[in-house]
This record gives C-alpha cells, structure tokens and sequence, in this order.
C-alpha cells in the first residue's frame, strides 16, 4: 500500500485524537499536516504497525502544541473557548456520533473543561475515553510507564466528574425552548427573556478581539438579558440564524451575508437557559465554511 493510502487511511482517527487534545480543528489540520512530512520521511520498513506509529506521532506533535498554546492563551484577547466543528449527515470530521459516549467525547462543554488539565492529563484521558486504547498502549502513545498513564487518567477522569455532568439533549424541546427565546430577544423583551434565563445564567463569547462581543463574561439573569437585547439592537441587522448541529449537539448558526459569524452553544437545565457560549472570531470559523461549501448549505440538526 502506498504512503498516501496508508496515511489516507488512519487520517480519521488522526483527527480525531489532535482535535480532542487541542480543542481546535484549525490546529489539528496543522498536526496532520506536520503527521504527513513526518510519515513521508521515516523508513517505512521498519515501521511495523502503521496505525500505532501515526498515533504516537500525532499524540507527541499534540503535547508539544498544547505546551506553547497555554503560553498562547495567556495573552488572548478575551475568552478563549473551543473551536466548533459541524456534525450530523452528511458531515464526518469527527467520525460516528452514534452514541451518547461518542458524542459526549467531542462536546463542547468536555473540550472546556479539558483545558484544565495537564497536557499529559488530557492526552490520557483522550486516548483511554475516546479510543479506549489500554493503559499499556496509552504509555507506549505518550512515553511514559503504564503505572504512570494509570494515574494520568484516574486524575483527569475525576477532575472531568467533577466539572462536568454529561447531559442528553432532547433536539425538539431544545428546539422549541430557544425558539421562544430568539422571539423574546428579536421583539427587545427583557422580561419574557429574563423569565427563560436561570439566575446564574452565564454568557461567554470568544472572539479573539476580531468580532464585535463582550470581552468579559456576562453574569446574572438581568445582566444577561440586557446584555442580548442591546447586541441585537444595536448590531442584529442583516444577521440570520440556522438550527444547525456541531460536536454532536444542536446548536444555532448565526449568519452575516452569507459568512457564519458566529456558532452558539445553548445550555438547558430544568428548563431555563443556564450557558450560552458564543464563538465569534473568524479564525475559529473557517473549518465550519469548509464544511459548508463542501455541503452547500447549513445543514440540518438530523
């Protein structure tokens, strides 16, 4: 089999392992791309499982990504939230969402909480939860000793538990919920859209300082509520928006002539709107315009 073939081969996996570890398509592409100089250099006849050396490299150009990208972060301009990437039909960049496991790997609110871990933390955790390879094999993957990769991930496991509390979306009530409060915002109803929010309600956006948003995030019912209706009034002009479906959750696709500005997480919990998480800055939406024009259109929450 040829290099390409070989490489064309694992490309999805690849992908899926830099995504999950560094947060950004964007990033991973550049992982893949580094994967691919790298494969075409090695002598491939001494390379006895393919899979499992194009694994170990991607995980190592990961871990070396991630170290520089905390110095990175540390300067961003504002939030710095996970770079969404489309899913549902007709769309694989991550693979089957099958299954509430396989969704929960890549959703929004498990890629936030892994930027608290450790670089080490976080490529176990991936490696063991989302491809289910062995501690032995996770410790060959980041060159460390199978005591050590057991610890890595009984640390990240419980650090994930205790930040996050996986929850099943039903689609059509979620549907039905933000419907009701896109009316609320679009009319300037602070009080019908105060009586959808939760009092804690938090709203982030990232945008890099590239995109028009709150630096800092917006806390409070009220707050939030003023917050929303001021954006709309003030900038809501000529934008659109589009039920779509990204990292295996549905989501709303805010439009701009044509160009996705922006793509919004929406969190329900016991009926009120608890997170809303914008990201905004172009850098981190130009995977989702690939993905568009490889589709022609948004597409829907299928």
């Amino acid at each position: 089999m040829e290099q390409l073939e070989v490489f064309q081969e694992h490309r999805g996996r690849m992908f899926g392992i830099a995504y999950r570890m560094l947060g950004s398509a964007t990033e991973a592409d550049e992982v893949l791309q580094d994967a691919w100089l790298r494969w075409q250099s090695v002598d491939h006849e001494t390379v006895k499982e393919p899979a499992a050396f194009l694994a170990k490299t991607v995980t190592n150009l990961c871990l070396n990504q991630l170290t520089s990208a905390r110095a990175r972060r540390e300067t961003y301009v504002g939030e710095w939230l996970p770079e969404p990437v489309l899913t549902g039909a007709r769309l694989d960049d991550l693979g089957p969402l099958d299954e509430v496991a396989q969704r929960e790997s890549v959703s929004f609110a498990l890629l936030t909480v892994l930027e608290k871990l450790t670089p080490a933390e976080r490529a176990a955790y991936v490696l063991r939860e989302a491809f289910a390879y062995s501690h032995r094999e996770v410790a060959d993957l980041i060159g460390t000793t199978e005591a050590n990769a057991r610890q890595l991930h009984s640390r990240a496991r419980k650090r994930v538990a205790a930040d996050q509390e996986p929850q099943e979306v039903d689609t059509g009530k979620w549907r039905v919920f933000v419907e009701r409060f896109l009316a609320a915002a679009q009319l300037g109803d602070i009080a019908g859209l105060e009586s959808l929010l939760a009092a804690d309600v938090v709203s982030r956006a990232d945008s890099g300082g590239k995109a028009r948003a709150a630096r800092q995030p917006v806390v409070g019912r009220s707050n939030v509520a003023r917050y929303l209706t001021g954006v709309l009034e003030k900038f809501g002009a000529g934008f659109t928006t589009h039920f779509a479906q990204a990292n295996g959750e549905p989501v709303l696709l805010v439009a701009d002539s044509g160009a996705v500005a922006a793509i919004v997480f929406l969190t329900i919990e016991n009926g009120e709107l608890a997170n809303l998480d914008f990201v905004m800055n172009p850098d981190k939406l130009g995977h989702v315009g690939e993905q568009l024009s490889r589709i022609g259109g948004v597409p829907g929450l299928g």
